[in-house]
């Protein structure tokens, strides 16, 4: 079993759950904020992890947070490499508001996981792949 330090940055926020259903593990707002619509902003999570050698996490809205607030996250998914692991490397959400929204300290405002870093690759140039096309961009489930 791999081991992940968290550092929690705010007595507050509540702690981490072991995961009971799915793989995606969730994040709370470590403050109460208040955001009015087009306004971007970085939600503080209130930890800061030492991820396991070999690993990055990926961070991304959890499926009810637009519902609730009207946020999206402006870079779509976060990345945080296993370098990102001082004590002050606080986890942040970037977000931008569609509407106005208040998230109250402990709101579960995002999720992430913990994959395996990329293994090498090379890339090797061809004038042919070989393969029958498929039929483009937005082709899944026409033929």
């Amino acid at each position: 079993m791999e081991e992940i330090k968290v550092k929690y940055l705010n007595d507050k926020v509540e702690r981490i759950k072991p995961i009971c259903n799915g793989d995606w593990i969730d994040l709370r707002a470590a403050t109460s904020i208040h955001l009015t619509k087009g306004e971007c902003a970085l939600i503080p999570l209130g930890v800061a992890m030492q991820l396991p050698a070999g690993y990055e996490a990926i961070l991304a809205p959890r499926s009810s947070s637009f519902k609730k607030w009207g946020i999206i996250q402006t870079n779509s998914i976060g990345v945080i490499d296993e370098s990102y692991n001082g004590d002050n490397d606080q986890w942040l959400m970037s977000v931008i508001a569609t509407r106005d929204a208040d998230i109250e300290l402990n709101d579960r405002v995002c999720q992430f996981r913990i994959i395996k870093h990329q293994p090498e690759i090379a890339f090797v140039e061809v004038t042919t792949l070989g393969n029958e096309d498929r039929g483009g961009f937005g082709s899944t489930g026409t033929k």
